[in-house]
């Protein structure tokens, strides 16, 4: 399974972004959308579009957060990322920092942004990254900069 996870868009992505999502089995958005209209290029693919809330939304329409269960792993998606990874969590993902994260905590749950499509923190590029989840094997997390 390759599951694109995107972040920060801000109303705003590469004109290119869609097309380069279109190899992907489920897209993920951790939050900070902004206008809903910004993801029907990402709609129109007919993949399953898996959005959390973001903290510069000015509505209601998705969740704060989101638990998905993949080839046996449980995932949290959130937009900012909480203290400490709550029980039954294997892989936290969020967004909010504009920084590219993969880390791994002491309790082993790990850790993903995929930094920033629009407005990249610190220097970091514009990114997104590509989550493939195969059946028995570790989460394999690639970062795209754009």
């Amino acid at each position: 399974m390759r599951i694109a996870v995107i972040a920060d868009t801000h109303d705003r992505y590469p004109p290119t972004l869609p097309q380069r999502l279109h190899g992907a089995d489920e897209i993920w958005h951790l939050g900070d959308v902004c206008d809903p209209l910004t993801l029907v290029e990402f709609e129109q693919l007919g993949k399953p579009l898996q959005v959390v809330l973001g903290n510069n939304e000015v509505h209601n329409l998705w969740p704060l957060e989101l638990r998905l269960e993949r080839v046996g792993l449980r995932f949290l998606l959130t937009h900012i990322a909480p203290r400490k990874a709550p029980p039954g969590v294997d892989v936290v993902l969020h967004g909010h920092t504009h920084m590219p994260r993969d880390e791994t905590d002491e309790r082993g749950v790990r850790w993903l942004n995929p930094g920033c499509i629009t407005r990249p923190n610190r220097g970091a590029p514009p990114s997104f990254a590509w989550l493939t989840l195969e059946p028995g094997r570790p989460p394999e997390w690639r970062l795209v900069r754009l």
